[in-house]
């Protein structure tokens, strides 16, 4: 299965350096022309919490075995048969096609890539907790290339799917539950936005533990506040948000600033210039440091990429002034590697035993008699 797993791992890491290289190598018309849907939008049936009370609109959840893809764990490392808290996982976007705007459901090819991303990324989080992985019509990677008004249609439904999920799971999990966010890249934008909707200001948000939020820019000044919850700043933390960009150096992370600077903030305001919250992924602190030697394990396939391992003190990480993650001189983990020394893909895999240890030891701070 591990074998599988990875090889599966290389592909979809294939197809999107692929398209991020074209971004890269060719004006923005044609990058917008290979990627963007020319299609109508298709508005989504709105989905009802009661959707997700069936298994199969679930990736991951307690008592889902067969094809479980958060069930994986690297040689060395077991699944909790105790779990102490329930985590809801978000994916990121595995939809890389511009037939439609929003993800179907019964596409193949996109599933399977989820199931992919789930099994690096959400399996951090499985031995302490039960993991709960909607499926959902997430919007294509063309809606973040454009400022169509389709493609913020298109983000509107795939949170309303993430929306109801979050309220199945929330009626499903026992009251006394600590409740863990987690997600990555488009995963992460609705966590940011399920933050304001349903957990700041609201009794349920003494039950969160830690929010995850990787591989997406949450602004300190503009963003935090209206999320409801503080950032992390120390390792012991909890009911906190907890976010990182992975950057090798020389980093060149222009496209990433040129965007963010151009946004609005959840206060109204503009990003320009605004820190970026950085959370140290071997730390646990907000801007912390550490050395290669701190860092417990990578998960870093071979050279054939049908295997793979953790290797301690793979990396470095640092935050830098804007609050990108540093992780020093590109480390040797293939070819598959964003432009600019951006590796997004990575930003769980670089500190996978890292971060497995991180929600272990908030998990213990939360529970611990107060």
């Amino acid at each position: 299965m591990a074998r599988k797993f990875l090889y599966l791992i290389a592909i979809i890491i294939v197809l999107i350096v692929v398209v991020f290289a074209v971004m890269r190598l060719f004006p923005d018309a044609l990058s917008r022309a290979a990627f963007v849907p020319s299609a109508e939008f298709v508005e989504q049936e709105e989905a009802s919490p009661s959707v997700y009370e069936n298994p199969d609109m679930w990736f991951s959840q307690p008592g889902k075995t067969e094809g479980n893809a958060a069930l994986w764990v690297p040689e060395g490392f077991t699944v909790t048969d105790a779990p102490k808290a329930a985590v809801f996982f978000v994916h990121p976007t595995s939809y890389l096609k511009k037939a439609l705007w929003n993800g179907p459901l019964d596409d193949k090819e996109s599933q399977d890539r989820a199931k992919i991303f789930i099994r690096s990324q959400a399996s951090v989080f499985n031995g302490v907790a039960d993991i709960w992985a909607p499926r959902y019509r997430q919007a294509t990677l063309g809606a973040f290339l454009t400022d169509k008004p389709e493609a913020k249609l298109a983000l509107n439904a795939a949170y309303r799917d993430v929306l109801a999920a979050f309220d199945e799971f929330v009626k499903e999990v026992p009251a006394e539950t600590p409740i863990i966010l987690a997600g990555h890249s488009q995963g992460s934008v609705h966590l940011t936005y399920l933050l304001q909707a349903r957990i700041a200001n609201q009794p349920i948000a003494k039950r969160i533990v830690a929010v995850y939020i990787g591989g997406w820019p949450v602004s300190k000044d503009n963003d935090i506040a209206a999320m409801g919850l503080p950032f992390c700043e120390t390792a012991d933390q909890t009911g906190c948000v907890f976010s990182w960009q992975s950057y090798a150096e020389p980093a060149e992370p222009t496209q990433l600033l040129s965007v963010y600077d151009a946004t609005v903030g959840f206060d109204g305001k503009g990003r320009r210039d605004t820190q970026m919250v950085c959370t140290n992924p071997i730390t646990g602190t907000e801007r912390g440091e550490a050395m290669a030697e701190d860092n417990l394990g990578t998960l870093v396939p071979n050279d054939d990429l049908t295997d793979g391992e953790i290797v301690p003190q793979a990396v470095p990480a640092r935050c830098d002034d804007r609050g990108l993650l540093l992780i020093g001189d590109p480390p040797e983990l293939g070819k598959y590697v964003l432009p600019g020394n951006n590796y997004h893909v990575y930003d769980y895999p670089l500190f996978w035993a890292n971060l497995r240890a991180d929600v272990e030891r908030r998990v213990a701070a939360f529970i611990a008699p107060k």
